[in-house]
């Protein structure tokens, strides 16, 4: 028998630089997007928040038609593709875009939601059939590949600083996620020849051969729609990092040299890059005292976590942030996201890995699918709850978010024995 490699496959850096000028656009893109419907569109809090969170839910939404694309129609090259043409002419459809075309606006968000979403999903199985062959490589290359998006997740906001500075506009930005989408596409199909377009339950990947009683598939669907609860609140909170959390930074911050409100976005992706690896170092040091906390306490604590985030801005809030005055420390926002990003790490990848262990093997596409669906729920709930911003004081709005954080973390607890019972 061959022994599996022990290198990566050369196709990984494809997908890793594809996804660092992917990334780029987009957070360009969420660094702008409130404030330019502020400014530049001149509209109403109640009406950015509608718009930003059907906006989230459709990039979250789409991956369940984009993988039906990609298994089903056109494979999973073709589709990405496809999500990325899509996506360039979003980006130029909302350069061109003002108050006189409005309508180029709503197609530019609409072309880049379907686009980001039928090309998230696909690029992410292309990254797993990679490791057909070297199934004790793939979280390695899973964490390798997430560095590419919080790489380009941190280029952004210093690019959309950078270009608010010289233009004093936020449209040249859209250029640049254009333009961020064209590298992406020739990186993509210059290393096309690299990837593999396979199913890796086809190939013999260890899923195949699985069974499961049909009771012991409700149950584990059930302990997962209850996750799903759970994560949709989460980022509900999470996702206020480019809603209210930006509208503080621009209205109640203190503006000091080269921090623009777009500015505070680089802080989150860079402390993943920073803290994900002192985490894991942390439980690595609990396994080998036989005290690491299960996956699914981990997920409780980074819901608490979040909890405590949205406390500290109610706090700030209430010492002066409610007055929409730049008037507070951008320490204040900053701290929050370095607080944030540690329930990022304990939620997110946590999660999705939850998912593919608990998930019925014949139902594991549409769980993962679900898990984005609850992504989506709470990305939309993120601006449905963003349109009372300006409607109550602002420590009334985080303590809101702070209720519904602690309805999940109680949630949490009480599905606590279920969810452990996957894990053992």
């Amino acid at each position: 028998m061959t022994p599996a490699p022990d290198r990566h496959p050369a196709g990984l850096s494809t997908l890793f630089l594809t996804e660092v000028w992917e990334r780029l656009g987009f957070y360009i893109l969420m660094a702008v997007l409130t404030l330019h419907m502020d400014k530049e569109m001149g509209w109403s809090d109640g009406t950015k928040g509608v718009v930003y969170g059907v906006f989230l839910a459709g990039c979250y939404f789409f991956p369940l038609a984009g993988g039906w694309l990609g298994d089903r129609v056109l494979g999973q090259i073709k589709t990405v593709r496809l999500g990325a043409a899509l996506m360039t002419l979003g980006y130029v459809a909302l350069g061109l875009s003002s108050r006189a075309h409005v309508a180029l606006f709503g197609a530019g968000l609409c072309l880049i939601a379907v686009g980001t979403g039928i090309l998230k999903v696909n690029i992410s199985v292309l990254v797993g059939n990679l490791y057909v062959d070297r199934l004790h490589l793939r979280d390695a290359g899973f964490n390798f590949y997430y560095m590419g998006v919080n790489i380009g997740a941190a280029i952004a906001p210093i690019a959309a600083t950078a270009l608010g500075f010289w233009f004093g506009s936020y449209r040249p930005s859209f250029w640049v996620g254009a333009l961020g989408m064209v590298m992406a596409q020739v990186v993509f199909y210059r290393g096309r020849g690299r990837l593999i377009q396979v199913n890796p339950l086809a190939a013999g990947a260890e899923d195949s051969t699985e069974t499961m009683l049909p009771a012991e598939s409700r149950q584990r669907v059930l302990v997962l729609l209850g996750l799903f609860l759970v994560a949709a609140l989460f980022w509900t909170g999470f996702y206020q990092n480019g809603f209210a959390m930006t509208l503080f930074a621009e209205r109640s911050t203190r503006v000091v040299p080269l921090l623009r409100p777009e500015t505070y976005q680089f802080f989150q992706p860079a402390f993943i890059l920073v803290l994900t690896p002192l985490i894991l170092g942390v439980f690595t040091l609990l396994r080998t005292r036989s005290s690491e906390p299960s996956t699914p306490r981990k997920i409780l604590l980074g819901m608490l976590v979040m909890g405590l985030a949205m406390l500290i801005m109610s706090l700030a809030s209430r010492l002066g942030g409610n007055l929409d005055r730049p008037i507070m420390s951008p320490s204040w926002l900053i701290g929050v996201y370095g607080i944030i990003t540690v329930a990022e790490v304990l939620i997110s990848p946590l999660g999705q890995s939850f998912v593919t262990k608990v998930a019925p093997p014949h139902l594991r596409g549409r769980m993962m699918g679900g898990w984005f669906a609850a992504t989506a729920t709470g990305g939309y709930a993120s601006g449905l709850i963003g349109s009372f911003y300006g409607r109550m004081p602002h420590h009334h709005y985080y303590l809101l978010l702070v209720g519904l954080l602690g309805c999940s973390a109680l949630l949490a607890l009480i599905q606590l024995p279920r969810l452990e019972r996957y894990t053992a």
